[in-house]
């Protein structure tokens, strides 16, 4: 995990529970997600901002301003060093991360870094400010305006400038592939590297290095992670075994235990809307082979 040692590695596991940004069922409750699969962890990797609630009311704001392209970058920048300056938990990550760079990279190798819409602006923004790098904010239609000392503008050629970028979360690294490598390609501009909060260990990694990115994360969802909240308290050994055998094999452990609970997917068929949606829908695609 991170190379600065089992200490920030403990207290990364704990922001991430104390935030909620990592939630794990309770025993032989699984998660219903929105494609029809149970799972028994959420990540929402934002919630280190300090909450759900805070985390929730920054993308709203994000939202409300994001068409105000040169006005975005540096509004959130205000709300985020605001929250940086008043919130404990935020603060100390930002630091971490900060910490991380500057151990991981030269940075005066770094030209500018950058983060794409939206949830990568929680701590993409603050960072470029405390290391003094110009950023680079992206946009989903793959526009970019850069901020630096002299303001925010639109740019079309960065010059060949070797680019961070900066994730909450990456999975499958599909957004960098669809929208920020791109962008930063059409700029005449080069991601060189990559550094998310957390790697869900999906392939994200693998598809950035194909890309010529070098990835790097400050943790991962792994043995190691969940081996950690077991021993800090924050999970109990029943739910540390249904998160091993699915990291091990997500669909086989939750078809098995589907299989050994028939009646979660039954009680799932008569819960509220959106949970017997995610149900009726792991049936008619059958998802687990349980026909």
């Amino acid at each position: 995990m991170m190379s600065s040692g089992r200490n920030s590695n403990e207290k990364l596991v704990s922001w991430l529970f104390e935030t909620n940004a990592v939630r794990v069922c309770p025993k032989d409750e699984p998660f219903w997600y929105t494609s029809g699969t149970i799972g028994p962890y959420y990540i929402n990797t934002h919630f280190l901002y300090g909450s759900e609630e805070k985390a929730n009311s920054l993308l709203k704001i994000i939202d409300e301003v994001k068409d105000d392209k040169i006005g975005c970058p540096q509004k959130i920048l205000e709300l985020v060093t605001e929250n940086y300056n008043n919130t404990a938990v935020y603060k100390a990550l930002i630091d971490e991360l900060c910490a991380f760079l500057l151990e991981k990279f030269d940075m005066n190798e770094v030209d500018c870094i950058s983060g794409g819409e939206r949830r990568d602006w929680f701590f993409s923004l603050i960072t470029a400010k405390m290391l003094k790098k110009p950023h680079l904010t992206i946009y989903k239609d793959l526009s970019a305006v850069i901020s630096d000392e002299n303001g925010t503008r639109f740019i079309d050629n960065l010059n060949g400038m070797k680019v961070l970028h900066i994730a909450d979360l990456i999975t499958e690294a599909s957004s960098y592939e669809r929208a920020w490598i791109p962008a930063i390609k059409n700029l005449n501009g080069e991601m060189k590297w990559s550094v998310s909060i957390v790697d869900r260990n999906q392939g994200g990694a693998q598809l950035l290095e194909r890309n010529g990115v070098k990835p790097h994360s400050m943790i991962y969802v792994d043995y190691n992670l969940f081996d950690t909240a077991l021993i800090m308290g924050l999970i109990d050994l029943d739910q540390h075994d249904m998160l091993l055998r699915y990291i091990d094999n997500p669909k086989e452990s939750m078809r098995q235990f589907l299989i050994d609970h028939p009646e979660f997917l039954e009680n799932s068929l008569a819960a509220d809307e959106r949970t017997s949606q995610r149900a009726k829908l792991c049936i008619e695609k059958d998802v687990y082979q349980l026909r």
